[in-house]
């Protein structure tokens, strides 16, 4: 496939990962986000597992539980605790700081370099999220911003962390391991902190096989092997998908209204995407071919007098 198919199938993962809050809120019971959690990215790797039927080599379980907190266990708890404290918009605009996160962690991780159109995609990028979701009128609460601080970092480091760890499987093998050990360290957290799930009806199973099998199993192989393939300075502005598409299939999905500043936050997340591509794109190599060489001219004897 060619760099830009390899997009597009990254940039589907977090458009996809926009369909969890209508999901979660018009299917599913309230109340429940770790449990929610653990039934979406459990299920998900166990049935990837019975897939690909191979599990991590000795040197790579502590890896693989450590990739399983950072992109799963801690994020997602970090994730649903904000919601919790914090009105959407701020929570939303708190999180899409993760890619500027992502530019200074792989410098320090992977040695990449911290463009200037890197920066100014990813300030732009949290901008249009902030004119999108955030109300002007929003309380702040320090639990929930520590919270969601912690969240976008997790995930950062998580992102940067999945490149460096790259094991000698495939990405849907990755994928499975990841999503179980996120689903077995979330086991503990939903017992403790959540009453008992509500047996759940035919139309709590739809939204979780939604979001297990879709919005994760799917779109967390997409995103790793976006990761592996293009690396995380490329892939992290397409985070700014999310909260657009959530909006958008608000719009048309609840019918809720789509103000102008709304409409100018996502021409500027678009805006904000196609830039952090362009300084994110690699330089194209010098050509290793000999430069021409001027044939040479017969010497012409000197003249006598």
């Amino acid at each position: 496939m060619n760099r830009t198919t390899d997009l597009l199938l990254t940039a589907l993962a977090p458009a996809i990962w926009g369909s969890s809050y209508i999901v979660a809120t018009e299917l599913l019971p309230h109340g429940y986000p770790l449990t929610v959690s653990l039934l979406r990215a459990l299920p998900a790797g166990l049935i990837l597992l019975l897939v690909v039927r191979q599990l991590p080599q000795s040197g790579w379980w502590g890896k693989v539980l450590i990739l399983g907190a950072l992109n799963f266990a801690i994020f997602w708890s970090m994730l649903f605790l904000a919601a919790y404290r914090l009105p959407g918009g701020v929570a939303a605009t708190l999180g899409a700081v993760q890619p500027l996160f992502v530019l200074f962690l792989a410098r320090f991780a992977l040695g990449s370099t911290i463009k200037l159109a890197g920066i100014i995609a990813a300030i732009s990028g949290i901008f249009g999220v902030a004119l999108l979701v955030l109300d002007p009128s929003a309380t702040l609460d320090p639990v929930g911003i520590a919270s969601a601080t912690i969240g976008a970092l997790s995930m950062a480091a998580g992102t940067v962390l999945t490149r460096k760890w790259q094991p000698p499987v495939s990405p849907l093998t990755f994928t499975a391991w990841q999503l179980t050990a996120g689903g077995v360290l979330l086991i503990p957290v939903a017992l403790i902190l959540e009453p008992s799930f509500p047996v759940p009806t035919l139309e709590n199973l739809a939204g979780l096989a939604w979001l297990g099998l879709i919005g994760a199993a799917l779109t967390y192989y997409l995103w790793f092997r976006g990761i592996a393939k293009l690396g995380p300075a490329t892939v992290t502005s397409f985070g700014f998908l999310s909260p657009t598409s959530a909006v958008l299939l608000g719009w048309i999905i609840l019918g809720e209204q789509l103000s102008p500043t709304q409409i100018a936050g996502v021409v500027i997340v678009l805006a904000s995407i196609w830039i952090g591509q362009r300084a994110a794109r690699p330089m194209a190599a010098p050509s290793s071919s000999p430069p021409p060489v001027e044939s040479a001219r017969p010497e012409t004897a000197p003249r006598t007098s």
